[in-house]
């Protein structure tokens, strides 16, 4: 199945939830509905379906293949030497100085 034919099933399944949360909030009365859990609940469907349509929004359009990194080409042709005049040589020291 495809990203965005995903998306819109976990759309679907959200938009459920959220649907049921709603219907459990009105059986449950007064005294349960306005319990800490009942709100933490509700807040957290209401979070999740922000995710999804950010996730949704950020989608790239059905069809549209992302792209890969830009690659970059490197030239067959030597480096100058003088790029290199005051560098340590593979953790050796300086070009006057020797190994113990």
């Amino acid at each position: 199945m495809a990203l965005h034919d995903e998306l819109t099933a976990v759309q679907h399944c959200v938009d459920e939830l959220v649907r049921t949360v709603g219907k459990l909030e009105r059986q449950a009365g007064d005294e349960l509905a306005d319990s800490v859990d009942v709100r933490r609940v509700r807040t957290d469907t209401d979070h999740l379906r922000e995710s999804v349509a950010l996730l949704r929004a950020a989608a790239p359009a059905p069809g549209v293949r992302p792209r890969g990194p830009d690659l970059v080409t490197i030239p067959d042709t030597p480096y100058d030497s003088s790029l290199w005049t005051d560098s340590d040589d593979e953790g050796l020291g300086a070009r006057d100085r020797h190994a113990p």
